[in-house]
């Protein structure tokens, strides 16, 4: 058995012992197993819940072995697997490795393709010297006395001209004028004679042809024999042809030597283009991308600093469209997250001012039921309002402390009339005032079924702020308007003022927390929360355009039936 399962056999015998001196056991149990880190934490556990002496040291001693004894296989896989990694990372090339292979690359074959024709037109200009050499080698042994070419003088002639035998054709006739010491195989021919090609496609099919050609030399079997002809004049002796016979193995070494020669050329060619190439395309492409790349990471790293913000260069191409995209995604998104900071802790300090306000409104509400005992009429009368709003002002803020570990109440729904509730909300704001009547356009007997605290709220925010509007009109008499209907299983609230209505510029962000304020000093809570409370009724609240005015339709639709 391995060290590490004797070991972890042993201690969990020990937990299973000590089961009925302590619940330490069964807490370690459950967390052994084969890795050594876990073995050790699960004793460190162990240990600290452990309590009699004897066992204790007992433990103490199977843990040290344990560890002593754990095998580092784990270990070193852990270490192969992160080495691994290491080595694949350190294999990656990044974009500048990867642009100068491909330059190379690129410049190589663009090397190779210039180097096929290349090889091809040196293979036909060095059989073309060899007929040119042959011919002048002819000229001088028809030129010997008596038309007989000493042996001597014959090897001579062939030795400069490079060839194993020349024949001449001319007038149709064709004559052998240096031939070999002893007959010869011929392996193959090529005819070089200057012929006018039939059309452009006849054209390629001989630059192919004298490609393969050419490429098939350096393929071909040693001691290969050939016959080559053709044209040394064709302007003055278009019919006069050269006929010679050589060992391709001469022309293969030739052909080796120059493309030797265009391979030292084209490496050193390919290097400075492709140094060029990389420099310039470093330059306007990789530096500015590896530079977006690096802005990403730095700014992920802590997206909250705005100095990690990227800075655009003002480039007019694609590479500068991004950075201009992304310095602005950039800025919203670090704007984003210090106005969440800021909410966070506005939170938070409104969270401590409601528990304090709790507190000061709970003794007032206390104060207000002692008032309420007085026999006075007008106490009597004005005391149940004060009572309800105090109670109102309590549970509101109860909610806004619950506000910071969750969303809104669930809806407390039930059936009620509306009308009560609307005048109480228009009690609350102190309606009819001097310069603001009020109309209540409701039918007898409409109930609605919502939550009447989340409904109260609702009303009282967005009439609320109909009064501040109208107020701020400086000679003008102001009217609220409140009306209901129902449709179906859906009831329509509808609240409309003659004021100066909403301004354009906070239409879009109207029902969004600090962002919707539509009068100077305001916040923008009210009508987010509001717009909240009716979407936790399934209703929707929604401005509507009117005739001067703002015309808010609230519309909440009743419980389903399964409810």
């Amino acid at each position: 058995m391995p060290p590490a399962a004797k070991w972890s056999a042993q201690l969990s015998a020990l937990c299973e012992s000590s089961a009925k001196q302590t619940d330490a056991g069964w807490r370690l149990a459950p967390y052994l197993g084969t890795s050594e880190m876990t073995l050790q934490d699960s004793t460190r556990h162990f240990l600290k819940h452990f309590r009699p002496a004897r066992m204790r040291v007992r433990a103490g001693r199977v843990a040290r072995r344990l560890v002593h004894d754990m095998p580092s296989a784990v270990t070193r896989t852990g270490e192969q697997s992160k080495d691994g990694v290491t080595r694949r990372e350190a294999l990656q090339l990044g974009l500048p490795g990867k642009l100068l292979l491909l330059t190379l690359a690129f410049v190589m074959l663009a090397e190779i393709l210039i180097f096929v024709p290349s090889i091809a037109n040196f293979r036909v200009n060095w059989l073309q010297d060899r007929l040119v050499a042959a011919r002048l080698a002819s000229l001088a042994a028809t030129a010997a006395e008596g038309g007989e070419v000493p042996s001597a003088l014959r090897q001579d002639l062939l030795r400069s001209a490079g060839v194993q035998a020349i024949a001449v054709k001319q007038e149709r006739v064709r004559r052998m004028i240096l031939p070999a010491d002893q007959p010869l195989v011929i392996d193959a021919s090529f005819d070089l004679r200057q012929l006018p090609a039939d059309s452009a496609f006849a054209s390629i099919g001989k630059r192919l042809a004298l490609i393969r050609d050419a490429l098939y030399v350096f393929i071909a079997p040693n001691g290969r024999m050939i016959r080559a002809y053709g044209q040394t004049n064709p302007a003055e002796r278009p019919d006069d042809v050269v006929e010679v016979v050589l060992d391709e193995d001469s022309l293969c070494k030739a052909m080796i030597d120059h493309a030797l020669n265009i391979l030292i050329l084209s490496v050193i060619i390919s290097l400075i283009t492709a140094t060029l190439v990389y420099i310039a395309l470093s330059r306007v492409l990789v530096n500015p991308m590896l530079a977006l790349s690096r802005n990403m990471v730095t700014f992920g790293e802590n997206p909250e600093d705005h100095d990690r913000i990227i800075k655009p260069s003002g480039r007019g191409d694609e590479i500068g469209i991004a950075e201009r995209e992304l310095a602005q995604m950039q800025t919203q998104l670090n704007q984003a997250l210090n106005q969440k900071n800021r909410l966070a802790q506005l939170g938070l300090a409104v969270s401590k001012i409601n528990h304090d306000l709790r507190n000061m409104l709970a003794s007032a509400q206390l104060l207000s039921d002692r008032l309420g005992m007085l026999p006075d009429p007008t106490v009597q009368r004005f005391a149940p309002k004060l009572v309800a709003s105090l109670d109102r002002a309590i549970n509101f803020c109860n909610d806004t402390l619950k506000f910071g570990r969750a969303e809104e109440a669930a809806p407390r729904r039930s059936v009620f009339p509306l009308i009560p509730l609307v005048r109480e909300v228009a009690d609350g704001l102190q309606l009819p005032r001097e310069r603001v009547d009020w109309v209540i356009e409701i039918p007898e007997g409409l109930s609605i079924d919502a939550d009447r605290e989340h409904l109260f709220r609702i009303l009282n925010n967005i009439m609320r702020n109909a009064v501040d509007a109208l107020e701020q009109q400086p000679n003008d008499h102001g009217r609220i308007t409140v009306s209901a209907t129902r449709s179906g299983r859906e009831t329509l609230v509808r609240v409309v003022d003659n004021g100066p209505g909403v301004p354009e510029k906070a239409r879009k962000n109207l029902f969004k927390a600090f962002q919707g304020n539509v009068r100077p000093g305001g916040t923008g809570l009210g009508l987010a929360i509001s717009a909240e409370l009716v979407r936790a009724h399934g209703g929707r609240i929604e401005l509507k355009n009117g005739h001067g005015g703002a015309v808010f339709e609230i519309t909440v639709p009743d419980r389903s039936r399964a409810d």
